[in-house]
């Protein structure tokens, strides 16, 4: 087997997922779920249809958003999070019942909606992750540096 820049790619994304933080593998997930959600929208036509090609398509790019979102859910600490893991906890539950709905309607309308509420969710995270990363490097340099000369 030879080496290939897909295959470069995915050690690289390995690599990104084992050293990133907390805050940056929600991140990740929350592209993952938008990503899949965006493919799903652009294989319904305004009449809720999948054209019949696509429909093994756009049941997995479903079920692999659906699948994301119950990794979130599981990831949620439940004692420490307080009433932010329990509302989380709430969305995605809600979400992956809509997405349920849509593997079998096809309905584009709540698809866009779950789409627009976890775009919506990335991007509080986002600034989340920077905020936590900026603070962190902050204290950093703030930290004096102990000499062990003297």
């Amino acid at each position: 087997m030879g080496y290939s820049a897909n295959n470069g790619f995915k050690a690289y994304q390995e690599i990104g997922v084992k050293t990133a933080s907390q805050g940056s593998l929600v991140v990740m997930l929350y592209e993952g779920a938008v990503s899949r959600l965006e493919e799903a929208i652009a294989l319904v036509d305004d009449e809720n249809k999948v054209k019949p090609g696509d429909i093994e398509k756009f049941g997995q790019k479903v079920q692999k958003a659906s699948d994301i979102i119950s990794e979130l859910e599981a990831s949620l600490d439940m004692e420490k999070g307080g009433d932010i893991a329990k509302n989380l906890m709430s969305l995605y539950i809600f979400f992956n019942k809509q997405l349920l709905s849509v593997s079998l309607s096809h309905d584009k309308r709540t698809l866009e909606s779950v789409h627009k509420m976890l775009a919506d969710l990335l991007n509080s995270w986002i600034q989340a992750a920077n905020s936590l990363a900026n603070t962190q490097v902050q204290m950093a340099a703030d930290t004096p540096a102990i000499s062990i000369n003297g």
